[in-house]
C-alpha cells in the first residue's frame, strides 16, 4: 500500500522551513514526520503530494490505491488502528479536517470519499513552525518509546553524572559519552547511533542527539531539544530543534528555535529569545505577508535550509531568515531576512545562484552527500519565485 503525505493544509504555514521540503520531511522528537509514519505503519512505499517545484526532487504519487496522510500529528494507538482499519473511500477528520483516507489516486479527488469518521481524541498536532519547539518534548516522548522498545541500551560511562531515571536514558550503539553530567528528572534523553557528548557537557533532558551528531566541549544543553543528524552543537542552547547537516559548533546563546539543515551559526552568534518588555513575540507569517501574534513569551529563531551567520551575529526575538542567506552585517538585523539575501538587511543584494551552488557543494561535499540537480532546481526556483 503506497503512503502519500499530503501538504495540502499547511504547508504555506511553514515556511520557511517548508520551502526546500514537504511537511513530512521536517523533524520533531527524534525522528522526521515521514520516519515516524513509515515506523508504525511498517511501510517504506511512501510518495508525497506537495508543491510541484518540490516533486523534482519527492517523487510524486503512482496513480494506485494509497492511505493518504496528513503527517504532522502524534497519533494516540485508537487513532492508529483506526487508520489501519480504513477501507477504500473512508476517512478520519479531526477538528474539521481530513487527516487520514484510503483513496485511489487515479484521478484523485475527495469526492471518492464515502465515509468520514470524527476523531474524538485530543490530538498533538502540529500546525505552524513555533509548534515543533512549543511541543517537543511529546515527540521525543513519542519517538523514545517508538525506537527504543524491546531494546538494551550501552551502559552509560562511569565518568559521567547522572540524575534521574537510567530508564529516562537510551544510548545507541557507537555513542560516546564521557565526563559529563546527564539528568533526566525533567525528560527523556536519547542518543543516536556513533553521536558524541564530548567532554564537560551539561545534558538536562529531554534531548535527542541523532546520527552522528555531537555536542562539542563544556555545551549546556536544556529540553525540550533535538540536534538531526550528522550535526555540532556547542556553546547554550534550549528547546531548540535543528533538523540535521546543521552547525552551531560555538559559544553563544540559541533558544526556543528551529533551524533547517545545512545552516551554520558563526561563532557567538546569539538570538534572543524574549523581549525587553516580556510581551508575546511576533513572528512573520508568509501566508498573511504580515507579523502575527505567536501568543508566546519565548520563541527565537526561525532559519531556512543553506543559511549563514558570520562571528558574534546578534538576532532579534522572533527572527525569521529565509532560505541560503548569508548574515554578516554590523548591527541588529531585522525580524525577517529574505531568501538568498547577501548581508541581511533590507534592500542588500541577493546572494548569486551559482555562488549558492558552490557553497552548498562544498558544504554538503563535507558530509559525503551530492547537491543534486534536484536540489538545484529547487533552490533556482525559490531563488526565482520567492
Amino acid at each position: 500500500m503506497q503512503l502519500v503525505f499530503s501538504d495540502a493544509q499547511y504547508w504555506e504555514d511553514f515556511l520557511p522551513l517548508t520551502f526546500t521540503r514537504p511537511i513530512a520531511e521536517m523533524r520533531c522528537g527524534i525522528l522526521t514526520f515521514s520516519e515516524r509514519w513509515q515506523k508504525i505503519l511498517a511501510t517504506t512505499e511512501v510518495s508525497w503530494f506537495t508543491e510541484m517545484y518540490l516533486q523534482q526532487k519527492f517523487r510524486e504519487p503512482e496513480k494506485k490505491e494509497s492511505l493518504f496522510l496528513v503527517p504532522n500529528f502524534l497519533p494516540t494507538e485508537t487513532v492508529i488502528q483506526q487508520i489501519k482499519e480504513l477501507k477504500q473511500g473512508e476517512a478520519l477528520v479531526y477538528e474539521d479536517e481530513l487527516v487520514a483516507a484510503k483513496i485511489n489516486m487515479e484521478g484523485f479527488s475527495l469526492h471518492q470519499i464515502e465515509k468520514m469518521t470524527d476523531i474524538k481524541e485530543e490530538l498533538v498536532f502540529y500546525k505552524k513552525p513555533t509548534d515543533l519547539f512549543t511541543y517537543n518534548k511529546e515527540a521525543i516522548d513519542f519517538d523514545f518509546e517508538l525506537l527504543t522498545k524491546g531494546k538494551i541500551s550501552q551502559e552509560l560511562s562511569s565518568t559521567n553524572g547522572f540524575l534521574g531515571n537510567k530508564e529516562d536514558l537510551f544510548i545507541e550503539e557507537g555513542a560516546e559519552i564521557e565526563f559529563s553530567t546527564i539528568n533526566t528528572k525533567t525528560g527523556k534523553i536519547y542518543i543516536g547511533k556513533n553521536a558524541e557528548v564530548m567532554e564537560g557537557c551539561n545534558l538536562r533532558g529531554p534531548i535527542a542527539l541523532c546520527e552522528g551528531s555531537k555536542f562539542n566541549l563544556g555545551a549546556k544543553i536544556y529540553g525540550a531539544t533535538t540536534i538531526g543528524p550528522h550535526s555540532k552543537v556547542g556553546g547554550e542552547v534550549s528547546n531548540i530543534i535543528i533538523f540535521g547537516y546543521s552547525n552551531k559548533g560555538h559559544d553563544g546563546f540559541v533558544g526556543n528555535s528551529v533551524i533547517g539543515e545545512w545552516c551554520n551559526l558563526g561563532a557567538d552568534t546569539n538570538s534572543s529569545n524574549l523581549k525587553n518588555n516580556y510581551g508575546n513575540v511576533k513572528l512573520w507569517n508568509y501566508r498573511t505577508k504580515d507579523f502575527q501574534d505567536t501568543g508566546l513569551q519565548f520563541a527565537g529563531l526561525i532559519m531556512g535550509d543553506h543559511s549563514k551567520t558570520a562571528i558574534n551575529t546578534q538576532l532579534n526575538t522572533g527572527t525569521v531568515i529565509g532560505v541560503a542567506s548569508n548574515i554578516f552585517k554590523e548591527g541588529f538585523p531585522p525580524n525577517l531576512i529574505e531568501n538568498f539575501s547577501w548581508g541581511g538587511f533590507k534592500d542588500d543584494e541577493r546572494f548569486k545562484l551559482d555562488k549558492a551552488y558552490e557553497v552548498a557543494e562544498k558544504v554538503m561535499a563535507r558530509r559525503k552527500l551530492p547537491l543534486t540537480d534536484g536540489d538545484k532546481a529547487i533552490l533556482k526556483h525559490i531563488f526565482n519565485e520567492y
